[in-house]
């Protein structure tokens, strides 16, 4: 008879991200991760308190996959680098951005204070004060969150797939490119195979982070 290895925390939080990123948030459940985990429903109680104790873990443990910037570098590549790796880390799971957005997570743990940490220090680097730092940050984070909302149809859906991929058909057969000429067109230019989100979300980043220079001005 093989012996199962003990749970610790750790375990129990992989396999609840494992399970929430197959299932989502709703399929996420003490009885449904005990089954998975082959234990009692009850065992999990050692581990983690609550369901949202269960999310809070998840995604701290989503934010250690997440590398705070070098300081070294200046600081529009410190913004740039945090935002990327924000991306892309909350692209391969979902419900991650969903329950911080939704307010069914709200972490303070070293790791994910340090990425946030990070980044505001870039902000203050490039010579921002608090209420410019704070702006700031609501922009990028508002590209992050905005970017991923629309690529994985409101964090549920497949991500690296435009959230309107599967309906552009219906409403270029609806839309009148007579009445609506520039909308027309540039739907009928996403069949083409040329949408890219992480391409899109690089490119909205980079002139991001031209504005803030701008704002900043030439000196920093």
């Amino acid at each position: 008879m093989t012996r199962r290895e003990p749970l610790n925390r750790e375990k129990v939080l992989d396999a609840a991200l494992d399970l929430a990123d197959r299932e989502g948030l709703e399929g996420l459940s003490m009885r449904r991760l005990a089954k998975t985990l082959g234990v009692e429903a009850m065992s999990l109680y050692n581990h983690v308190s609550n369901k949202a104790d269960l999310i809070d873990g998840i995604v701290e443990r989503v934010f250690e996959q997440i590398e705070p910037p070098d300081s070294a570098l200046p600081w529009p590549e410190q913004v740039r680098t945090s935002a990327l790796a924000l991306y892309r880390v909350f692209s391969r799971h979902p419900v991650v951005p969903l329950a911080l957005a939704t307010d069914r997570s709200n972490p303070t743990s070293p790791h994910v204070m340090r990425t946030m940490d990070g980044l505001v220090g870039a902000l203050f680097e490039a010579g921002f004060d608090e209420l410019g730092a704070w702006r700031a940050l609501g922009a990028v984070n508002g590209l992050v969150f905005g970017a991923l909302l629309l690529s994985t149809g409101g964090f549920t859906g497949a991500p690296g797939v435009h959230a309107g991929e599967e309906q552009v058909g219906v409403y270029i057969r609806r839309l009148d490119p007579a009445r609506l000429p520039h909308f027309s067109r540039l739907l009928a230019w996403t069949t083409e195979d040329l949408v890219d989100p992480e391409a899109d979300f690089e490119q909205a980043l980079d002139m991001l982070i031209q504005g803030l220079r701008s704002v900043r001005g030439p000196d920093h």
